[in-house]
Parts: structure tokens; C-alpha cells; sequence
């Protein structure tokens, strides 16, 4: 089976997901921060009336807090019954790839790296990692954490 995936960068790394989950791309605009959210949630957008929440997506795969800016995009996905936004360095390209060439992500002694990957394709001499969004979906109450016991 083939899959269309929609490509971009964080950190200078190339990721892909697929493009049916994408509801739109948009340019970064500044986000609304709110109290006692987890380090990976950015804050909130208006999305034509609706509060978005946007996550950073490199502070969430351990590389660090983006320092947004014009350059930035923020990719709207829909995660499970969700829409959410997704802080990205750049968005590439759009390219499709057969399942068979998606080879899964190699087992990491102590590392849990299949739990966001979903595979790993050599797409024009780079390797591009395929998110499992549902994975990465915000749990229950996106926004707030739990209360300290």
C-alpha cells in the first residue's frame, strides 16, 4: 500500500506523517501560554473561534524548547477526535511511500523510541521519520497537569 506523507524538519532532523491527518498548515502566530502545563505544550491559538492547543514538537521528542519565529510553522492535526497544533521548524515536500519501504525503528537499549516513531524511510537520501501521531496525542485533559500528591 502506498501512503502520502507530508514532510518536514525540527532540529535538522526530517520527519513525515501522513497527510490525511492534516487539517491545515498554518504561519506561526503567537501563542497564549497558560499555567501549569507539561514543558511541550506551547500554549493556545484561536483557530477561527476554536482554542487550539499547540504543542512544541521538539521540546516533546527530548530535543530541547523551539524558540518560535516568522520562519516557524504550525502544522493542525487531528489526533484521535482532536484537533491540535504542532510547532515545526519547516515543512518540506509531500511524497508517498510504499509500506514495504517504511522499516521500523531500531531497538534502543533503554530507549523507547518506537513510541513516537512509527517507521523510518530513506526518502531522496534522507532518512525521514514517520510519527505515530496517537502517540503523541495529548492524554485526557490536554492542557493541565495533574496535581502534585
Amino acid at each position: 500500500m502506498t501512503r502520502q506523507l507530508i514532510t518536514f524538519e525540527i532540529n535538522c532532523q526530517y520527519f513525515g506523517i501522513d497527510i490525511m491527518a492534516i487539517r491545515e498548515i498554518r504561519a506561526w502566530s503567537p501563542t497564549t501560554a497558560l499555567p501549569r502545563v507539561a514543558d511541550h505544550v506551547q500554549g493556545v491559538v484561536n483557530l477561527r473561534g476554536t482554542v487550539l492547543p499547540v504543542m512544541d514538537l521538539r521540546a516533546h521528542l527530548g530535543w530541547g524548547k523551539s524558540e518560535p519565529s516568522v520562519r516557524h510553522v504550525i502544522i493542525v492535526v487531528r489526533i484521535q477526535d482532536q484537533l491540535q497544533g504542532m510547532i515545526v521548524d519547516a515543512v518540506n515536500d509531500i511524497v508517498a511511500i510504499d509500506d514495504a519501504d517504511l522499516q521500523p525503528p531500531p531497538n534502543m537499549a533503554g530507549e523507547d523510541v518506537a513510541s513516537y516513531i512509527l517507521g523510518l524511510a530513506s526518502i531522496e537520501g534522507r532518512m525521514v521519520m514517520v510519527l505515530a501521531l496517537d502517540q503523541l496525542a495529548f492524554v485526557a485533559d490536554p492542557l493541565v497537569l495533574p496535581e502534585a500528591a
